[in-house]
């Protein structure tokens, strides 16, 4: 069932027509609901342009009051004067992008230690996850939630933010377990392209690449001069051009390291920030000896499909879904997908890939109740017995501890493919 309400939005097309979204109701709302219920703060952060503001809006904006930091006077007077702002903006309160104003969380500490058992005295976001969370973890450790919100997944996109993934319960009520609108090839690669950050997501009269641009470059004067000193931005750029030429790749930092003409260590800071600004994440292998997790070559993801085109310049759905990035990107959106389910529920991801060193491979392993459900992810319409090698060599290898495996792929038709092997197109997840 499609929840959506009318919002207007204060963006214009350059012939001056304003563009009229809708609100589509994100899977997170129940837990920022029950996190106000139960916590005397909580924090919202994701990447810049993911839907805070607005979803913070459409929840809050009758009980709370929504103060932006971003504007220079406001954050002014917030820095000057933490005490006498925070009297001035009494709870409940949204202060959004508090990372520009990170003083005041000593001072909210102080005002929520006072009355600790009022739950939903502040709403805090940020566009910074490492910066923000060494604060939060200083000032307001056991006092607040932290809840995550990326773009769109699919689920939110096509109207249905509450369902099940096939491999947990039946379905039920309020569209639970039904599938997604049907794509054709063309119109799911054009979406590929276009990506899910609801600006562009919900317009198709934008320019994706022209926003995409924009958004890279803004990313890159604003938030990373926020976050370290890079110094030179032009080779910064370079290097997350390379790193989405790599994606869904085991990763080789010495050798991307020595493309670009950096340290391995300035390699490292540098993906540390990606991550920390959410326009990436890491899946680690997964080992039985759980150490060993964090001390063999990771893969990386980009959050986003239509920023990962943008950046290997990909222009059309043909040439992305034919070419040599092809399968790469198609296994980027699964996993990107599964992923953003997974944070908009308020949980994080139970995500693995495993890799032998005679190179059987699962591309993504899912933990559920200490049990594997192992995913193998490929762009062809056409399922074929060889591409469940290493579904069976994992549930070989681990037997006992593995559900039913999956081969998720862009056709139409669930078949069995092998024992405990079947297919799953990708509208059914």
């Amino acid at each position: 069932m499609v929840k959506c309400v009318n919002l207007q939005f204060n963006c214009k097309l350059t012939h001056g027509v304003d563009l009229v979204y809708q609100y589509l109701s994100r899977s997170l709302e129940a837990g920022i609901q029950k996190a106000t219920a139960e916590f005397p703060v909580v924090v919202l952060v994701g990447p810049r342009q993911s839907g805070k503001t607005t979803l913070l809006k459409h929840l809050f904006e009758a009980q709370y009051k929504i103060i932006s930091l971003e504007a220079p006077d406001v954050r002014l007077a917030a820095t000057d004067d933490p005490r006498g702002f925070l009297n001035l903006f009494t709870p409940p309160v949204i202060f959004d992008e508090i990372q520009y104003a990170p003083t005041l969380l000593t001072f909210i500490k102080e005002l929520v230690d006072a009355d600790r058992n009022r739950p939903g005295q502040y709403i805090l976001t940020g566009s910074q996850n490492l910066f923000l969370m060494e604060q939060v973890t200083e000032s307001l450790a056991g006092r607040a939630a932290v809840l995550k919100l990326m773009p769109f997944s699919r689920w939110e996109l096509a109207g249905i933010p509450e369902r099940y993934l096939p491999w947990e319960k039946e379905a039920g009520d309020n569209g639970i377990g039904t599938n997604l609108p049907v794509q054709s090839y063309t119109e799911l690669w054009t979406q590929v392209l276009r990506g899910y950050y609801p600006e562009i997501a919900l317009a198709a009269e934008r320019d994706s690449r022209l926003w995409q641009a924009s958004y890279v470059q803004t990313y890159l004067e604003r938030d990373l001069r926020n976050l370290r000193n890079i110094g030179d931005l032009t080779l910064f750029q370079v290097f997350i051009r390379a790193l989405a030429a790599r994606c869904a790749q085991i990763l080789n930092l010495s050798e991307l390291a020595r493309d670009i003409g950096v340290s391995v260590n300035t390699a490292k800071a540098w993906i540390s920030i990606l991550e920390a600004s959410f326009q990436i994440f890491i899946l680690r292998p997964y080992f039985t000896n759980i150490g060993k997790r964090l001390i063999k070559s990771p893969k990386i993801y980009f959050m986003d499909t239509g920023l990962l085109c943008y950046l290997v310049g990909l222009r059309d759905p043909e040439h992305a879904a034919s070419g040599p990035l092809g399968g790469a990107i198609f296994e980027n959106l699964v996993i990107a997908d599964l992923y953003k389910i997974y944070m908009h529920r308020g949980e994080e991801p139970p995500f693995y890939f495993w890799r032998t060193l005679a190179g059987e491979e699962v591309d993504l392993l899912v933990e559920v109740q200490n049990n594997m459900i192992p995913l193998e992810i490929k762009i062809s319409e056409t399922p074929r017995k060889e591409m469940v090698k290493g579904l069976t060599s994992f549930q070989r290898d681990f037997h006992g501890k593995v559900r039913l495996g999956f081969v998720i792929f862009p056709g139409k038709t669930s078949l069995p493919l092998g024992p405990n092997v079947v297919t799953l197109p990708l509208m059914n997840m």
